[in-house]
């Protein structure tokens, strides 16, 4: 019996079949607490009986206009958010929230301009690790009613995120008061495509280059201008790392240091850079702390392990307000500024006096 051939078999098909409401038919599929447990099984066997495989997903979107899914917007390679431990613990607070609401979450890969898959996306709402300012795909999305939410800091729209000008001074005035005059600074990306670094040395104002912007998720010009206010004396080094980890830091780390003239404190912008410079000072035999002293951002658990000195912030915390304010247009804080502490551990002490 059923309907074999051209036509598909629908919810009302099945009902029909059953001699029950279409409504009720749904209810054993969106509301079981709605019908006897017999009245759900003898469904769900007619069901298969006839070759029917559920509600349509799409169709009960638009029929509701909501999806349950939450978009997260990854700033550079979707490989790099699973060996980003920053972006692991983020998504596991995003992941905890969205479980309170029933939500999914759909990773989203955006260069930055305005790509068709972020519009195609079947998204209630978006949460950004990018920036969300000068991005016009986020302005588009929040205009067909998306919600959209930043993980930066600004004047308008909804975000959850830290001082990171503030983040910077931390460690700026840390390595001041230790004596460090000659400090370099290792950021997140930005190697051409020949695998040359940009490497500058920062001007009195604390202004990155233009071609730095290219790599900013928001935060890098922040904490070098924080470092730059906390320490004008200094004379600062700002150079790239490429990809945000641990081996890009070892590189970044060992072409610092194998120099005459090395630099007597190194700030990396994420701990796991941090983590890659401290293992290109012990394979050089400097005991970090002593001969050269290393800071990083993010306070991740390995940071505490090893002994690095870094700024905590609450990451977890940050993605599971980020997700409430994603799935709750009416959670009453809309830009939430989380708390930092800068965390001083073994790996930075006083500049070396130099017999030069």
């Amino acid at each position: 019996m059923g309907h074999h051939g051209s036509n598909p078999v629908t919810m009302k098909t099945l009902a029909q079949s059953l001699g029950v409401s279409v409504t009720t038919v749904s209810n054993a599929y969106s509301k079981p607490d709605r019908l006897s447990d017999e009245l759900r099984q003898q469904i769900f066997a007619k069901a298969k009986e006839l070759g029917y495989c559920g509600p349509s997903a799409a169709g009960r979107a638009l029929r509701s206009g909501k999806s349950g899914i939450c978009g997260f917007v990854f700033g550079s390679h979707l490989s790099a958010a699973f060996s980003d431990p920053y972006t692991v613990m983020f998504m596991a607070g995003l992941g905890e929230a969205l479980e309170e609401y029933e939500a999914s979450v759909l990773l989203l890969r955006s260069e930055g301009g305005d790509d068709e898959s972020l519009q195609r996306a079947p998204v209630d709402a978006v949460v950004s690790g990018a920036q969300i300012a000068n991005h016009p795909g986020f302005e588009r999305l929040a205009g067909r009613g998306v919600r959209v939410v930043g993980t930066t800091p600004g004047s308008e729209g909804d975000w959850v995120g830290i001082d990171d000008r503030f983040a910077g001074r931390l460690i700026g005035q840390h390595l001041a008061r230790l004596g460090h005059r000659r400090v370099a600074v290792v950021v997140p990306w930005g190697l051409s495509s020949s695998g040359e670094r940009l490497d500058v040395e920062l001007a009195a104002d604390g202004q990155l280059p233009p071609e730095f912007g290219r790599y900013d998720g928001g935060f890098t010009q922040n904490r070098v201008a924080g470092l730059r206010e906390a320490m004008p004396e200094a004379s600062i080094r700002v150079l790239t790392a490429g990809h945000n980890v641990r081996e890009s830091g070892r590189t970044a780390g060992a072409y610092v240091l194998d120099v005459q003239d090395r630099p007597t404190a190194i700030v990396a912008l994420s701990d796991v850079l941090a983590l890659g410079v401290w293992d290109a000072a012990q394979q050089r035999g400097l005991t970090p702390g002593h001969e050269v002293s290393i800071a990083g951002f993010d306070d991740l658990p390995d940071a505490a392990f090893v002994g690095l000195t870094s700024v905590h912030q609450p990451i977890v915390e940050k993605g599971r307000l980020a997700g409430r304010l994603a799935m709750d247009p009416d959670y009453p804080e809309r830009q939430i500024l989380l708390p930092i502490e800068l965390k001083v551990r073994s790996s930075t002490g006083p500049a070396p006096i130099t017999t030069r």
